[in-house]
């Protein structure tokens, strides 16, 4: 498996303004192998980047020796896919379809797709669970022929969004299109804030995981404040990873660590260096 840091782990990454040589060159001297790239609707990467700022970007993507494959979005918080609100859906289909696009002149493999938003603690919507599905399922299928196009898989993270709390609907869900484009991004430490158990979730989707994100959470906390460094938490990481390892999984595993401080970048690599020994 292959240690990587997001992109909005990097000072001023969450902005989406950290220069991407500067972002590259940061991530490989704390240790990282890989390095997985995030979209928003301004900055650094962005779905209405013209051709000729692609082959830039991909130009000092392909000049490192870092694994760059992956692309997280975070645009369904303001752009919720599942809103009440036509027109706002309307807004992800778009913003999605173009970051789809990015990905693919970029040379990237993946798409990281909160697929809508029922309720969180970072969103004001609140949406009835069965009209979110029956959004979800159409911007799903508006977006896969431009993923297939893109040649990039689109995927679903379990995150805290309000949709799909067991792995059996999530499973059912993927299921449903039956299209190689598309699958899960996995991300185990989301899963601590609803009282779940990763590695039991990792068996079940099992080969649906093309992309995993990590982060540690303390559970006596339960709230977005228990997000913590990685070890300093509750995660089962021993039977994380031989989870992982029991599917096959030899792909990415991107740390996501909000917000940037001191030192978190070097923190992390060496933790993440001793969970994927585990």
């Amino acid at each position: 498996m292959i240690a990587g840091i997001s992109y909005w782990s990097l000072k001023q990454g969450l902005e989406n303004t950290h220069p991407l040589d500067q972002a590259l060159a940061e991530a490989q001297e704390a240790g990282f192998s890989a390095l997985e790239l995030c979209v928003g609707p301004e900055g650094v990467v962005r779905p209405d980047l013209t051709d000729a700022e692609c082959r830039v970007l991909r130009q000092q993507i392909e000049g490192s020796s870092l694994t760059v494959e992956t692309l997280a979005s975070g645009m369904s918080w303001g752009f919720n896919p599942t809103s009440d609100d036509a027109s706002v859906r309307e807004k992800a289909i778009e913003l999605h379809s173009g970051a789809l696009r990015v990905a693919g002149a970029l040379g990237l493999k993946a798409l990281l797709f909160v697929p809508g938003v029922v309720k969180s603690p970072i969103s004001p919507d609140l949406i009835r669970y069965d009209h979110a599905v029956e959004r979800a399922r159409e911007a799903v299928s508006r977006l896969l022929p431009v993923a297939e196009e893109a040649g990039v898989d689109l995927l679903i993270e379990n995150v805290w969004n309000g949709l799909f709390y067991s792995p059996l609907e999530l499973c059912s869900f993927v299921d449903g299109f039956d299209h190689p484009r598309l699958g899960v991004y996995f991300d185990a430490g989301n899963l601590l804030g609803y009282h779940q158990h990763p590695p039991h979730w990792i068996e079940v989707l099992a080969q649906r995981i093309r992309r995993v994100h990590v982060k540690d959470f303390k559970q006596s906390v339960g709230s977005l404040d228990g997000f913590c460094d990685l070890l300093d938490g509750d995660m089962p990481w021993a039977e994380t990873m031989a989870a992982l390892r029991a599917i096959g999984y030899s792909q990415t595993i991107v740390a996501e660590m909000i917000p940037h401080s001191d030192g978190l970048l070097e923190r992390t690599a060496s933790a993440l260096s001793r969970i994927l020994s585990m």
